[in-house]
């Protein structure tokens, strides 16, 4: 039987019951991207009565299951204690989204939610709005959108399905907004800018004060080049994976990886740890998100596979060079602060070389102004 949303119009009067808001989160770049609007969420929940009232449950997928993955991050963003932990881990696509689904049709039958909220294009975000639309549930989705116009990447495909059942599509650019319409979305669309940018604007002051990373590895600032690699499309394919690591070792400045465990697990299935045993490559554990934050504000040179850390680039005015052939962040091409090189070893080592070539003078505001988590609230309590 489905769950139906909790609470009716006619209960959002003052004193009556507030809105209660299922988050699904999984995976690092959805802690970050929570972590402003749940904030903005309790700052406006108080004695949790009223027309305005929303009350946030917190469901965490275990997509990512290291401490160093997941637990840190929490701490570190001031993320609340997920309500609920599915405890999925690691998995084919298949059986890790089914389970998911498994699970969190469980939470919304027990929490029935008036609003389910899912954010980016891992795994989470599409068993979070399948199981919410299954379930009739209305859905939000934060980063709303974006494509690469590449359906070879699983991301792609969570995006897409994601974006045609949720309610209230949320964006990022102009850009975004304009692709949903070209796929027929124009209801719900509501352009905020990037929940990231404010993220980043309150943690990078924490992040130089904090963070001994540098200090720890003997890392001077500017003089090294950081590198970070995830996707599927580049760790599960040998010879794409061969080519960054190729290039890697080709650099001109030494090279910090923060090795992501699928990469780490894919680099010695493929017998590829050769191509790291260059002293000027040093592969290291993945970091959490203020020493990640200060290693990216300090690099010469960005080289990676994320959107997430293209964006982060773009704000800290650092150069970057994307290891896929194509971005959802197209923006930060055109504005010359990112070079995509594939999987070429001789591209990826021609990128980072001319990276500094020709720089813009100003970043100016691709993403927003730094406020679109108090614009995602507004819109929600609107609806409350």
């Amino acid at each position: 039987m489905a769950a139906e949303p909790r609470a009716q119009d006619d209960e959002r009067q003052p004193g009556g019951v507030p809105m209660k808001i299922l988050t699904v989160i999984g995976a690092r770049p959805q802690f970050i991207k929570a972590a402003p609007v749940s904030r903005a969420i309790r700052s406006i929940s108080g004695g949790r009565t009223g027309t305005n009232a929303i009350v946030e449950v917190l469901v965490h997928t275990g997509q990512h299951y290291d401490r160093e993955m997941s637990d840190v991050f929490f701490q570190e963003l001031d993320l609340p204690e997920p309500a609920h932990h599915l405890g999925v881990g690691p998995g084919p696509h298949g059986q890790q989204t089914g389970r998911m689904l498994e699970g969190l049709e469980r939470v919304l039958g027990m929490e029935r939610p008036d609003l389910a909220l899912v954010y980016g294009d891992t795994n989470s975000t599409l068993a979070g709005a399948l199981a919410a639309g299954k379930l009739r549930i209305p859905i939000a989705h934060v980063e709303a959108g974006l494509r690469s116009f590449n359906r070879a990447m699983p991301e792609e495909l969570n995006r897409i399905v994601t974006d045609h059942l949720a309610t209230y599509l949320f964006c990022p650019t102009s850009l975004a907004v304009k692709n949903l319409s070209c796929e027929g979305i124009v209801t719900g669309v509501h352009l905020v800018g990037d929940v990231m940018h404010e993220v980043l604007q309150l943690s990078l002051p924490v992040a130089k004060a904090r963070s001994r990373v540098l200090e720890q590895w003997s890392l001077s600032s500017k003089a090294y080049d950081l590198v970070t690699v995830h996707r599927a499309e580049n760790t599960d394919v040998r010879e794409r994976l061969a080519g960054i690591l190729q290039g890697l070792a080709r650099l001109d400045r030494p090279a910090v990886f923060p090795c992501h465990p699928r990469t780490k697990k894919m680099i010695d299935q493929f017998g590829l740890a050769s191509l790291l045993s260059s002293s000027r490559v040093r592969v290291i554990d993945p970091l959490g998100y203020l020493d990640m934050l200060r290693l990216e504000s300090e690099a010469a040179v960005i080289l990676t596979d994320s959107g997430g850390v293209q964006k982060e680039a773009y704000w800290l005015g650092v150069p970057c060079v994307t290891l896929r052939d194509e971005t959802e962040w197209v923006e930060t091409v055109d504005a010359g602060w990112n070079r995509l090189a594939g999987t070429d070893p001789a591209a990826i080592v021609a990128a980072a070389h001319t990276a500094f070539d020709a720089l813009p003078s100003e970043s100016g505001q691709l993403y927003g102004d730094g406020t679109a988590a108090e614009r995602i609230l507004g819109i929600l309590q609107a609806a409350a």
